[in-house]
């Protein structure tokens, strides 16, 4: 399989600022930028697959960008666990994009978000004032929106910052999925293949999870109360999304309810649903008819 190539980008922060890694397939040179976001736990190689197909299948010059989001991956951790919020993930984005704009004219801008990523970009879309290099057109919503349900954010946080210590990948790889058959039917061989970047080996040998465990802290602080307040803030930048949206759901999803979702195609910027049964939260976009309905909406 080709590799990506790994960037950096330095983000101004409180604490004197990090660095934020993005991985970038295809064309650097391109105008068409689709940008990639991971889930809470995850990085920015969870799109190899996608990225390779989108940009085989694209027919005109393609960059895809998949950022590291900091405090995982090979991004720097942050020296604060409270800047582990959406606010810093944005503004880190924007200058992410500012960069990219200046190695080549962005003229068209994309974007699929998984769970965080998605939030983080309807942030970006939702918010006219920011200075993005461009509007984005298109937006995937990766199963999330505005509503998330309590229960699932109390599953996530039974395990969120427990990175362990472990002998081998494989090792790793089958721990995680034990609290990730969620993602629907993966072989043994996507599974490894999603796990490979998951792992950072440890000095004293065996490896543990790519993340800095306080990426937990933020998250602890939240409460059934405080997701219920937050939701008017999030159905207000949804509504001012100018983008095409698609939502891209898992059928069993307990983290974006069909209710939700159903209410998100009836206002706002009226979004598309696709669902795929057998998965829950969250679709990895491996498998043919996930990369389809992707590809079919980002490359029209």
């Amino acid at each position: 399989m080709p590799e990506p190539t790994l960037n950096y980008v330095t983000c101004p922060d409180p604490s004197g600022g990090h660095r934020m890694a993005w991985w970038q397939w295809g064309d650097p040179a391109a105008g068409h930028v689709i940008v990639c976001v991971h889930g809470l736990s995850r990085q920015g190689r969870d799109f190899d697959v996608l990225a390779q197909a989108l940009v085989g299948r694209a027919g005109h010059p393609l960059r895809i960008v998949c950022p590291d989001v900091a405090g995982r991956g090979r991004s720097d951790w942050l020296k604060d666990p409270q800047g582990y919020q959406i606010p810093t993930y944005v503004a880190d984005m924007l200058a992410m994009l500012a960069q990219l704009h200046g190695q080549a004219a962005i003229a068209t801008l994309d974007w699929l978000g998984t769970s965080m990523g998605g939030l983080i970009g309807m942030a970006l879309g939702g918010a006219p004032a920011l200075p993005l290099p461009v509007a984005l057109r298109r937006l995937v919503l990766n199963d999330v929106g505005p509503a998330i349900e309590w229960r699932a954010l109390h599953r996530i946080g039974a395990y969120l910052g427990n990175t362990g210590r472990f002998a081998s990948v494989e090792e790793a790889a089958s721990a995680m999925w034990a609290i990730s058959t969620s993602f629907g039917p993966h072989t043994p061989a996507q599974w490894l293949a999603l796990s490979q970047a998951m792992v950072r080996a440890l000095p004293g040998g065996g490896y543990t999870l790519h993340y800095d465990p306080a990426i937990a802290v933020p998250f602890r602080s939240v409460t059934e109360e405080s997701v219920a307040q937050g939701q008017a803030a999030l159905w207000q930048l949804y509504d001012k999304l100018k983008a095409d949206v698609l939502i891209t759901r898992g059928a069993q999803s307990d983290l974006l309810s069909r209710e939700t979702a159903l209410e998100m195609t009836r206002r706002g910027p009226g979004a598309r649903l696709v669902e795929f049964e057998g998965v829950g939260h969250a679709p990895t976009f491996v498998t043919n008819h996930q990369i389809e309905a992707a590809a079919s909406f980002l490359l029209k």
